[in-house]
């Protein structure tokens, strides 16, 4: 059996994080692991609170997790300070993790800010050149690439920009689109489109989570890294099409399809 890691936030309410990530490497017939970088109390309608975990504390997750059951692929979501980020790009150094997915949080579905300011740099200049893929929604391409996104063009634009810095595929994803909901594969000048109509679904809670989570799998199982998107891709499409109406705000989506 493949095993993922997954290195998040944790999500009480279950649609995001932590929580989105083990059902997806679940569903995938992989085995999860999970190292925590923070409590959140959220739900459907908002977060309400944040409580880190101590960088030493991350540290010591990593350790029982590599020096047991070394990961055949791994996930990264919510990192919010400099001190966790800097202690995570040291194990995955120290380790030499592979299959590494990068979903750069910033912000949640319901436009919540989980990043300080002086975790971006270590973002920029730590984690991400350690990863084999990262997939940013629009709204954290633009704080990596320092403009704004309006269309297809200018994603294309963005990725030339954030491959200045970083040498990746870089995914990112169109859900925030007005007119289409493609996501953009780029990677050394190279331009992949996966184009999907867009699901009439409000209830989009964890789906960052959840695609990135797919993508390691998919990794961890030895695909390359364009057919590990596509398949990601269309596991989010079930997922969104299944329609699953959880809460009283913008709902999880249904991991078991």
């Amino acid at each position: 059996m493949k095993k993922i890691l997954t290195i998040a936030g944790s999500d009480c309410s279950g649609g995001a994080g932590i929580q989105a990530d083990i059902k997806t490497i679940t569903a995938h017939k992989m085995y999860a692991m999970s190292a925590i970088t923070a409590l959140t109390a959220q739900n459907t309608t908002g977060v309400y609170g944040v409580n880190e975990t101590s960088p030493e504390f991350v540290s010591k997750q990593l350790d029982c997790i590599f020096e047991d059951i070394f990961p055949n692929a791994i996930k990264i979501g919510m990192v919010s300070s400099k001190e966790i980020i800097e202690a995570i790009s040291k194990k995955l150094k120290e380790y030499k993790g592979k299959n590494i997915v990068v979903d750069p949080v910033m912000f949640s579905t319901s436009g919540h800010k989980l990043m300080s300011e002086d975790a971006m740099d270590a973002l920029k200049t730590k984690l991400l050149p350690l990863a084999d893929v990262i997939t940013p929604n629009i709204f954290e391409a633009e704080s990596l690439c320092g403009f704004n996104i309006y269309g297809k063009d200018d994603m294309i634009k963005s990725a030339k920009e954030i491959s200045k810095f970083l040498d990746a595929h870089i995914l990112i994803k169109g859900g925030h689109l007005t007119d289409s909901a493609d996501d953009l594969l780029f990677f050394k000048g190279n331009i992949m489109w996966f184009n999907e109509n867009r699901i009439d679904n409000p209830n989009t809670h964890g789906t960052g989570c959840t695609l990135s989570s797919a993508i390691a799998c998919n990794l961890g199982k030895g695909l390359k890294i364009e057919e590990s998107v596509r398949d990601a891709k269309k596991y989010i499409t079930r997922a969104l099409q299944s329609g699953l109406d959880i809460g009283s705000g913008s709902g999880p989506l249904n991991h078991c399809v």
